[in-house]
C-alpha cells in the first residue's frame, strides 16, 4: 500500500492543483492517450478540481476499444471452429461485433479460454497438440514484446499448432492523426508511462519537433495525472514544446531495448484501422515474412471479414476527443455495460465504461446528446 498511498496523498493533490491554478492563465485542451489515465481523472474527479481554462480530452488509448469490428468478427469467426482454442485476455470477450461477442461463441460451444500471457497459449498449443490454439494479439507497444516473444518461441520450437490474431496498433502515429486532423483542438499531451516503459521517450521529440505540442510522459495515480498536467500547462504557458518526462521511476529515453529488439525481429509496421476512426497509416504491426506463417488471419482464412459500425454508436468521436460519452445518445439508454454498442462501453479502459461507472450517478446528463 506504500506507493498507492504516497501516489494518492490528498495533501499533494491540493498543493498541485493550487500550482496549476495560479499559473494558468490561458485556455488549454490537454489529451490524455492512455485509457488507464483516463479512467484515474474520471474515477478521481480530476478534471472536475482543474480552473475553467483547462479542459482534459479522451484519446484513443484503450487498445480493445480501437480494435475493429472487422478484427473482433475475424476472432468470432476462428473461435467457433471446433478444432481451435481461442486464447484472449479477459478484457476482449465482451467486446461486441457485429452480432455477438466471445462470450456468446463460449455459451455455444466454442473453447474460449481467458490466458493472462500469451506464454500460456503458447503451452496450451504444446499440451493440445491436436487442436489449434489462437491467441489474440492486440494492444498498444505495451503488450507488443511479451506478444512477440510466444511467437519467436513458437517458431523455434516448432510449435505448429499455434497461431496469432494480429491488431496491434501504436501510439505515435495516433497523436499524427489527431494533430493534423482539420478538427484538431489538442495543445498537449499526456503520454502513456507505460508505452513509454517499453519504447522510450525518443519516437516522440520528431512529432514536437514538426508540430510544436509539449508531450508530457506521465504515471496513473491522481498525482502522477495531476503533475503531468502541472507541466504540460507549464510548456504552454512559457511558450514551449518539450518531450518531458514526468514518469522516471519507470522510463528512461531509451527504452527497453531488449524488448524493441524482440519486437523489431517477429513484426514490422503497417497500416491498420482504427475502431471509430478508419485507416491510420503506418499505426500498426504485423508479423513479419519470418514469422507469417503463425497468422491466424492467412490460416484460417479471414483476411476477407468486415463489419460496419454501428449507426447509433458515437465511440469514433470519443476516441478522438471530438465528444464527451454522455453527449452521445445512446450512452446509458440504448448502450449500457449490459447492452453495448461499442468496446469504449466495456473495456476496462474504455472512456465510456468511467463515465457510465463514476459519473452516471453524479448529475452528468445521461442519454441527452444531438447525435443519433
Amino acid at each position: 500500500m506504500k506507493y498507492l498511498d504516497e501516489f494518492r496523498d490528498p495533501a499533494l493533490a491540493r498543493r498541485l492543483l493550487a500550482e496549476i491554478e495560479r499559473i494558468t492563465t490561458g485556455r488549454w485542451a490537454i489529451m490524455e492517450v492512455c485509457g488507464g489515465q483516463t479512467h484515474s481523472i474520471i474515477r478521481n474527479g480530476i478534471d472536475q478540481l482543474l480552473p475553467p481554462g483547462i479542459e482534459l480530452i479522451h484519446g484513443p488509448g484503450c487498445p480493445v476499444c480501437v480494435t475493429p469490428l472487422g478484427m473482433i468478427d475475424k476472432a468470432l469467426a476462428i473461435a467457433a471452429r471446433p478444432e481451435v482454442i481461442f486464447c484472449s485476455f479477459g478484457d476482449m470477450l465482451r467486446v461486441p461485433g457485429s452480432a455477438v461477442d466471445l462470450f456468446t461463441v463460449k455459451a455455444n460451444g466454442g473453447d474460449v479460454r481467458v490466458v493472462y500471457s500469451p506464454l500460456d497459449a503458447l503451452a496450451l498449443a504444446e499440451q493440445h497438440p491436436d487442436r489449434q490454439v489462437v491467441f489474440f494479439a492486440i494492444g498498444f507497444e505495451t503488450t507488443a514484446p511479451a506478444n512477440a516473444m510466444a511467437v519467436h518461441l513458437a517458431h523455434e520450437r516448432g510449435v505448429a499448432n499455434f497461431s496469432v490474431l494480429v491488431s496491434h496498433v501504436l501510439v505515435p502515429p495516433a497523436i499524427e492523426a489527431i494533430v493534423t486532423s482539420p478538427v484538431n483542438r489538442v495543445n498537449g499531451f499526456l503520454a502513456a508511462g507505460h508505452v513509454c516503459s517499453v519504447m522510450g521517450t525518443w519516437q516522440y521529440d520528431p512529432l514536437v519537433s514538426r508540430h510544436r505540442l509539449p508531450i508530457v510522459v506521465t504515471g496513473f495515480e491522481p498525482l502522477d495525472v495531476l503533475d503531468g498536467i502541472r507541466r504540460v500547462v507549464a510548456q504552454l504557458e512559457e511558450g514551449r514544446a518539450e518531450v518531458e518526462n514526468a514518469y522516471p521511476r519507470v522510463v528512461t529515453a531509451e527504452g527497453n531495448p531488449a524488448a524493441q529488439a524482440m519486437v523489431a525481429d517477429v513484426f514490422e509496421v503497417c497500416d491498420r484501422r482504427w475502431r471509430g476512426i478508419g485507416p491510420i497509416p503506418a499505426s500498426g504491426w504485423r508479423l513479419a515474412a519470418r514469422y507469417r506463417h503463425l497468422d491466424a488471419e492467412a490460416r484460417f482464412d479471414v483476411a476477407d471479414v468486415d463489419a460496419p459500425e454501428s449507426p447509433h454508436c458515437r465511440s469514433g468521436e470519443v476516441l478522438q476527443g471530438l465528444i464527451k460519452p454522455h453527449e452521445c445518445a445512446s450512452f446509458g439508454t440504448r448502450c449500457t455495460p449490459r447492452t453495448p454498442l461499442g468496446a469504449t462501453m466495456v473495456s476496462g479502459e474504455g472512456a465510456c465504461a468511467a463515465y457510465y461507472q463514476y459519473r452516471r450517478l453524479d448529475g452528468t446528463p445521461v442519454g441527452v446528446g444531438s447525435g443519433s
